[in-house]
This record gives C-alpha cells, structure tokens and sequence, in this order.
C-alpha cells in the first residue's frame, strides 16, 4: 500500500490527532463513533452496536446509512490526519459497496487511509469491518474537497456537548418505518406528494459551524428513499438488500428540511439499478444525487440478471 501523500502538519501529529477526536461533526459525536488510532494520513475508528441503528428489526440487521455515514466520517478523519486540521473539508462523492451484513450486536470498526492529496481534493479508502479486515462488511473509495469552505474545526467554536440530543427511535407501529429504527430516529416522512422527508435537526449535522447536514445522513435519506420506492414500485414483501452506492455531493446541506425521491433505471429478475436525487428548498438544485444497485429478495434461487 502507498504512503500518502502529505504536506507537513502545523500542529506536532499527537495534538492533531487528539484535536480531531474531540472536534468532529454533531452526528459522529452522538452516534458514540471513535477515533481509535491515528498516523498520517490513516484513521481507525470504531461505532458501538446500538438498537437505534438497525434497519429491519426482523433480522437486527444495520441500516445502510448508518454505515455509509461512518464511512463518510472516517474518510474525513484520515483527510484531516493528512492534512494540518485547519482547512475545511466537503465530500463530493462516496461509493459503497457492501460486502457482506452486518453481524447484529457486534460493533462495526472502520480503517481509512487518504492515500493522495492534491492543492483541492483529497482521495481516501476506507474498510467497514467487524471481526478481521480482512472480512469486511463494505468498503469505500471517496473524493474530498480541501479549502471547501472559511470553517476551521480546530479553532471555531466547538460543540457544545449539553445541547445535543440523543439518538433515539420513538415507537409508532403505524409508521411505514415501524420496522426501520433508524429512518425513525432521522425522522424521516412520507409527504403528501410520496417524496420522502427527512427534517433538519442538531442531530443530522456534519459541520457545525455553517451548520451543515452530515453527508453521510445525506446519503442514508437517498437510501431510504430508494428502498421504500422499489418496494413501493415492485412490490415486494421484503426490503431489497444494498449491493452498491454512489452519491455525488453538489451542494452543501443546510439548515433546512431535505426532500428526496428515486426511481428504478433497470429491473432485472434479482438486480434492480436505481437513481435517486435529494433536495431542500428548490426541486431543480439537488443537494446531492445518487445511483446504486439492489438485489430484490422475492423470487428465490434465481440467477441475476
């Protein structure tokens, strides 16, 4: 494996590390996700197993967001490592591919290396795993913006510890997601029109200071929202289960509610290919879009497609 790529740190490498560990994004903060280890430009975190984190509570299995959102995180984490901590940084695009599900009630580790850095992007791997890396539940490749915005995590106000809520799923059996903890715990909705809608809370934030919405939160929202379409649209009896996803970033998240909305590109008899695009205030401004690939779970002992 490469050595990255790096410019030289302003801050001595441990201070950096422990900085980075204490000023990170609301969302990461509250869901419990650890910076374990830390070298240049490298990052191994860890997320604790949570019932709120589970998207189909017949198998207890993790919701894909919520491993795309600690991907998402700790590909940022392994950025800032490489980078001096000052400089802000944005996601332009993540791809998921998911390995295997998730094991119910083991913690999830994650080990991310930003192996190239460039004047304005940053290129990062990550591996999702539990028991051995060498066994990984999904891995990731990214692209980051370096400079995105004037924010400084490191020197900005940080967050205030007090005025952040927990992260829990209200019971509601009536709810289209009374079986998906985790799209509760977001609050996300389905409006009048059939677009789904997630409202901006303290607990969705990525950066704190514009606030900004987490991108990985982002990308659990246009998950959902392509799973409750093809199920909606085909029909099927049990949810499709994540092969692959790719979301492109185009616009910060801001402090407003999000609204998505997914279609099917091609269905075959076990693969279903979706795209799916989110918004806030203006239909025609997405603040991210994404594509991906489902294995329909109905028709038994059929090859794909």
């Amino acid at each position: 494996m490469s050595k990255p790529s790096i410019p030289n740190a302003l801050l001595p490498f441990d201070e950096l590390a422990e900085a980075i560990k204490g000023r990170r994004s609301a969302y990461g903060l509250i869901s419990g996700l650890r910076l374990d280890q830390a070298a240049p430009g490298e990052a191994w975190s860890s997320l604790p197993y949570r019932p709120v984190f589970v998207g189909d509570t017949e198998t207890g299995v993790l919701h894909g967001g919520v491993v795309t959102a600690m991907l998402d995180e700790s590909c940022g984490m392994a950025v800032q490592l490489a980078l001096d901590g000052t400089r802000a940084i944005a996601t332009l695009d993540l791809r998921i591919d998911y390995q295997k599900p998730a094991t119910p009630g083991l913690d999830i580790k994650a080990h991310s290396v930003c192996y190239r850095v460039t004047r304005s992007i940053a290129f990062v791997r990550s591996t999702a795993y539990q028991e051995s890396e060498g066994s990984p539940v999904a891995t990731a490749t990214a692209c980051f913006m370096v400079g995105a915005n004037r924010t400084n995590m490191l020197t900005d106000r940080s967050i205030d510890f007090r005025a952040l809520p927990t992260l829990e799923a209200p019971e509601d059996p009536t709810s289209p997601f009374a079986k998906c903890p985790f799209a509760r715990c977001l609050g996300i909705r389905i409006g009048d029109d059939g677009t789904l809608v997630m409202p901006f809370s303290p607990k969705v934030i990525g950066n704190p200071i514009l606030p900004a919405i987490h991108g990985g939160i982002t990308g659990a929202l246009l998950e959902t929202t392509a799973i409750v379409s093809v199920t909606r649209e085909l029909g099927t009896l049990a949810p499709p289960k994540p092969i692959g996803l790719t979301i492109n970033y185009l616009r910060s998240g801001r402090a407003l509610d999000s609204h998505a909305k997914a279609s099917i590109v091609k269905q075959g008899r076990r693969v279903v290919a979706f795209e799916a695009q989110a918004w806030q205030d203006d239909p025609s401004k997405p603040i991210a879009s994404a594509f991906g690939h489902f294995m329909l779970r109905r028709i038994p002992d059929v090859d794909e497609e």
